[in-house]
């Protein structure tokens, strides 16, 4: 076995059945339903009895703060919930990029870990890869085959 599995395996063992912690799995959690229909429903049920009690409460200034403060406060919640859902899914995205690479004869190992280049170095490999896109067109319009590993100068 290879060192990165034997890594990955030692690893997977230590942390056992638990996948992810339990912020993770809450996050995860919360973040489906809030994006499910039935989330959405609940919160037009939650707007309607609020504006059915209106006139009870006679339109008072508490009667518009309760929904105020409730909307705030849930966005600024979900902001940083949904924000660790994204940024744990695109770390796992990555690595499984990553390991696409790696294990791709002729890859460029180069592009391994690639967004932690900076802006400049990042945008002078995308400008490359804009060429070769366009070369490959110029190739297909004139009836070539657009499929090549050339070498690239990073």
């Amino acid at each position: 076995m290879d060192g990165l599995a034997e890594k990955v395996r030692e690893n997977t063992a230590s942390i056992g059945s638990h996948r992810a912690g339990g912020f993770a799995r809450s996050a995860r959690r919360v973040a489906a339903w809030a994006g499910h229909p039935l989330g959405f429903l609940g919160a037009v049920v939650i707007v309607i009895v609020w504006a059915l009690l209106g006139p009870v409460f006679g339109f008072s200034d508490s009667w518009q703060l309760v929904v105020n403060t409730g909307t705030t406060i849930v966005t600024f919640l979900m902001v940083f919930l949904l924000q660790s859902t994204q940024n744990r899914d695109t770390q796992a995205l990555q690595i499984k990029l990553d390991e696409l690479l790696r294990i791709t004869e002729g890859a460029h190992y180069a592009l391994i870990d690639l967004e932690e280049l900076t802006d400049r170095e990042i945008e002078l490999i995308r400008r490359r890869y804009l060429e070769l896109a366009e070369q490959g067109r110029e190739q297909l319009r004139s009836g070539q085959k657009d499929t090549d590993a050339p070498t690239l100068d990073f």
